[in-house]
C-alpha cells in the first residue's frame, strides 16, 4: 500500500500534525510520499520524499489550488489513501479531493484494527471498522489518535510541484479565536469528571479538589454532553488538549478520545470503582475507589496540610 500524507504549515511553520500522518503510515505498514504547501526554509523531519508547493505563489490556505497540486501527485504516484489531519485545513480540502477523485472519505479515523481504519460512531461511543469500494481511499485523522515515540530529525527528498490553476481566494492571514473561559491549556493541575462521577450534583466535589491542589477542573465529553459542565472545560480532541504538571481522572473510563487531549501530562492519577478500566494503562497512580467518598476525604487531608 502507498499513502500519500498531506502535511500542515501554518505562518511559515511545519505543524506538529506532520508525525501523527508518519505514525500512521507506519501503522498500516505502507510506503509513503508527503505533500505540503510550505518553504525549504521550514521541512517536517520525514525519511522520504515531500512534494513542495511554494506558500509565496499558492498561499497556506488556497484549497482550490492545493486540489489541484495533490491531484497532480495522485496522477504521478497513484497511492491507495490520501491523508490528512482532521483539522480546518483538512475539513476543508479532503472532501474537495475525494469528490474529484470518485473516492471513499472516512473522517476522524482514531486507530487501526487489522489494518482496517476505524472511526467513531454513535457519539463517540461505539467504533466502526471501515473499508472502502473505492480505488482510493480519503481519510482524516482524528488529532493526537496516533504519535510517535521518537522524533524524526532526518530531512525529506524535496521535489518542487507547481500547477497553473489560480484560485479565487484572497489569503489574508489568520486571526486566532477568542478565549471564552477557562484556559485549561496554561493550568498546571486539572482534575477532571467523568461519567462516573455519577451526576451533576457531584461535579463540586470535583471541584473542590482541583482548588484544594491549586488547579483546575475539567471534564470529559459525556459530562459536557450531560450539560453537567460548560464546553470551555472538555479535555479532548472536541475539546482542550492540555499538559499540566499533574492530571487527575475521576470516574473516565479512558477513551481514546479523551487520552489524545490529556496523554502528555507529566503525571496522571486515576480515581475510577473498575481496576480494569483503560485509563489505568496511562495512569501512573491508579486509585481504585468509589470517588464520592474518596475526593472528599482527600480534599480535607490537604486542606488541613
Amino acid at each position: 500500500m502507498k499513502v500519500l500524507l498531506i502535511a500542515e504549515s501554518r505562518d511559515g511553520k511545519v505543524l506538529g500534525c506532520s508525525s501523527e500522518l508518519i505514525a500512521f503510515s507506519r501503522q498500516m505498514n505502507a510506503e509513503s510520499i508527503m505533500f505540503m504547501v510550505g518553504s525549504e526554509t521550514a521541512l517536517p523531519g520525514y525519511e522520504g520524499t515531500l512534494y513542495l508547493a511554494d506558500s509565496n505563489r499558492y498561499n497556506e490556505y488556497n484549497p482550490s489550488v492545493h486540489k489541484e497540486l495533490i491531484l497532480e501527485i495522485v496522477a504521478q504516484e497513484k497511492p491507495d489513501m490520501i491523508v490528512f489531519s482532521h483539522s480546518s485545513y483538512g475539513w476543508d480540502l479532503a472532501p474537495r479531493v475525494a469528490y474529484s477523485l470518485g473516492a471513499a472519505q472516512f473522517s476522524e479515523v482514531s486507530e487501526i484494527a487489522d489494518g482496517t481504519p476505524v472511526v467513531p460512531a454513535c457519539n463517540s461511543k461505539l467504533r466502526r471498522r471501515m473499508k472502502a469500494n473505492s480505488a482510493i481511499t480519503v481519510v482524516t485523522l482524528q488529532a493526537g489518535a496516533f504519535g510517535l515515540a521518537e522524533d524524526i530529525t532526518a530531512s525529506p527528498i524535496v521535489k518542487q510541484i507547481a500547477t497553473d490553476t489560480a484560485g479565487n481566494i484572497i489569503f489574508h492571514g489568520y486571526e486566532l479565536a477568542s478565549e471564552d473561559g477557562v484556559d485549561l491549556g496554561k493550568a498546571d493541575v486539572i482534575v477532571s469528571a467523568g461519567r462516573g462521577v455519577g451526576g451533576a450534583d457531584n461535579i463540586a466535589i470535583v471541584s473542590n479538589l482541583a482548588k484544594a491542589l491549586g488547579g483546575e477542573y475539567g471534564a470529559s465529553r459525556p459530562v459536557v454532553d450531560a450539560e453537567w459542565v460548560d464546553h470551555a472545560r472538555q479535555v479532548g480532541t472536541t475539546g482542550q488538549t492540555v499538559s499540566p504538571k499533574l492530571y487527575v481522572a475521576c470516574g473516565i473510563s479512558g477513551a481514546i478520545q479523551h487520552l489524545a487531549g490529556m496523554k502528555k501530562s507529566e503525571f496522571v492519577v486515576a480515581v475510577n470503582t473498575d481496576k480494569d478500566a483503560p485509563i489505568g494503562e496511562v495512569a501512573d497512580v491508579l486509585v481504585v475507589a468509589d470517588l464520592k467518598q474518596f475526593l472528599p476525604e482527600l480534599t480535607q487531608k490537604l486542606q488541613v496540610a
